[in-house]
């Protein structure tokens, strides 16, 4: 049996928990496959992109060429399409989709966070874009929470997410001033992510007209807008979650297998220690 390779690219691309999550994953299936990690010059891509197509089964997009890689792609499938953004490329069919959509919702399912009524999004970057579309196809109406300097780009996805949903309610205003009750509050932003553990994106004051918080950060595992959400009562689930239900929903794609709630959250619990081993303050 040939061993399968995989790979995540991007550029720069430094640590990553994607080889260890994925070595995990495939161990649940006997998969035979080695995953690894390529940095790819953005000025090579017409050369990289056909040697990575011939020379694995498929691999991973990360930034900056979720977007980027697209026109080397034979077809884009399912909301990728939507989010004109590719994280997962299939060789044998040079196509690509994006698993963020699955990653997301899984963790708020294994979280049991419903994405319902009003959502706040703090941020406006690119992983915006699905947490936003998420919501506009939840029927969810939304408020994005930004810099004064982020505004343009919050229009922006408005503008995207508009396309496919034209009666989505969404309005922006300056993250200093987001108020009011929310049924979820989604951190889109990298406040908070070691080694700055001890910086929030919100006042702890807004947290308690929160039912429940998503921190897509997962390092720490335990961020202080999470610890300050579960005391004031809120449901909370942190980003570790998405980024394995991800890589689940890549290597579904990839080999056509199935994972189950109990074998992932295993692989979630030993991803968290290996990060907390490898990537932070206590290793």
């Amino acid at each position: 049996m040939n061993t399968k390779k995989f790979a995540v690219i991007g550029h720069p691309i430094g640590h990553t928990m994607s080889p260890f999550i994925h070595t995990e994953l495939f161990r649940l299936n006997d998969i035979d496959a080695v995953y690894s990690v390529v940095d790819v010059d953005p000025a090579a891509l017409d050369t990289e992109i056909p040697c990575l197509l011939r020379e694995l089964d498929g691999f991973n997009v990360t930034i900056p060429f979720k977007s980027a890689v697209i026109p080397y792609l034979s077809s884009v499938e399912g909301v990728a399409k939507e989010y004109g953004s590719v994280n997962t490329v299939r060789s044998s069919d040079v196509s690509g989709r994006t698993t963020d959509p699955t990653g997301f919702l899984r963790a708020l399912d294994a979280a049991d966070i419903s994405l319902k009524g009003r959502v706040a999004i703090l941020g406006a970057g690119g992983v915006c874009r699905v947490f936003a579309g998420e919501a506009a196809r939840a029927g969810c109406a939304i408020t994005f929470g930004v810099l004064e300097s982020d505004r343009p780009a919050a229009q922006t996805i408005i503008h995207e997410i508009r396309q496919y949903h034209p009666d989505v309610k969404a309005e922006i205003v300056n993250i200093a001033a987001l108020s009011g009750d929310f049924d979820l509050l989604v951190n889109a932003t990298p406040v908070g992510m070691y080694p700055k553990t001890e910086a929030m994106p919100v006042a702890a004051e807004l947290l308690p007209h929160c039912k429940a918080v998503f921190d897509a950060v997962y390092n720490p595992e335990q961020t202080k807008l999470l610890q300050t959400a579960r005391n004031a009562g809120c449901q909370a689930q942190g980003g570790m979650p998405m980024l394995v239900w991800q890589a689940a929903a890549a290597q579904e794609i990839w080999l056509g297998v199935t994972f189950d709630a109990a074998e992932v959250e295993q692989v979630i619990t030993h991803a968290t220690a290996y990060m907390n081993e490898h990537f932070t303050a206590s290793k």
